[in-house]
């Protein structure tokens, strides 16, 4: 998605809302899923060095901030659709349609610096966890010290939801508004179809089954992430480990629906294993 949405970009020599927003979210979802993998190989095999104070607070302070973007970003892709496909009379709706290709710079641009101010207080945070976590025995009450943990643990959650919690009430709204409007455009058409194939009928069901899949797939990454940051599970467990993976499938699955949904982006892996088809034979 990176690759064509930035070559569509030099070849045209105009930065699209379209392509701005597939940049920044297939931009933020690599490194995220890369830091993900890091994170973890470093927990598995690098224990001493990754629960080093410093270290320990920049991994998870990054973590977050890529987070909060990838999910403003993802939800501004489905605002962009809703706005785009969807036909609504309101004229705020109306207002917006005129206006998404100047506002879309200034929402993405915004989110990221929403992400990174959110990422901060989370650094603060986890810097006096750690800290609780790590202090000896002898140099504070140990039950002061637990209540002081637990007490920087809710403030640490309650950061956490309210920062995912907005870019989640943008993209459940936006794609519920999509769905409706596909729903009732595709049974105006079936009412008006002639009993032959519609290509445009087909295109609005495959529609409604793509921003269906987007929005299970956003929500089940929402729900992990909250397991995840409220230490739900015991670390290193089973059930964590799951909740680690479907953060890592989700997004992926997110991109392969794209892919799958846009002609533009199916192109290019087309051609790849076309030309790797052929090497073979």
């Amino acid at each position: 998605i990176l690759a064509v949405s930035s070559t569509s970009c030099i070849r045209s020599k105009i930065l699209s809302s379209y392509d701005m927003i597939m940049i920044f979210l297939s931009l933020s979802r690599f490194l995220l899923q890369s830091w993900m993998m890091l994170d973890l190989f470093l927990s598995l095999f690098c224990e001493t060095s990754y629960y080093e104070e410093n270290l320990f607070v920049i991994f998870k302070t990054v973590f977050m901030f890529l987070n909060y973007s990838s999910l403003w970003f993802a939800a501004w892709l489905s605002v962009f659709y809703c706005i785009k496909v969807a036909s609504f009379t309101q004229s705020f709706f109306i207002w917006l349609k005129q206006r998404i290709s100047s506002l879309m710079p200034w929402m993405l641009i915004t989110s990221s610096l929403f992400s990174f101010a959110m990422s901060l207080p989370f650094a603060w945070d986890i810097y006096n966890i750690h800290n609780n976590f790590t202090a000896p025995l002898a140099m504070t009450n140990s039950s002061e010290r637990r209540v002081t943990m637990k007490a920087s643990l809710f403030l640490l959650v309650l950061l956490c939801n309210a920062g995912i919690a907005l870019p989640l009430i943008v993209f459940v709204v936006s794609s519920i508004l999509l769905i409706r409007s596909l729903w009732i455009h595709t049974r105006q058409m079936k009412s008006n179809a002639s009993g032959f194939r519609d290509p445009s009928l087909e295109a609005h069901i495959g529609a409604i089954k793509s921003v269906f899949s987007f929005l299970i797939l956003y929500i089940t990454y929402f729900i992990s992430l909250v397991l995840i940051l409220s230490n739900t599970f015991l670390p290193l467990s089973i059930d964590e480990a799951i909740c680690i993976a479907v953060m890592a499938a989700c997004p992926a699955g997110h991109s392969v629906v794209l892919i799958w949904s846009n002609p533009k982006f199916r192109e290019l892996p087309a051609r790849i294993l076309h030309h790797v088809n052929c090497r073979v034979r």
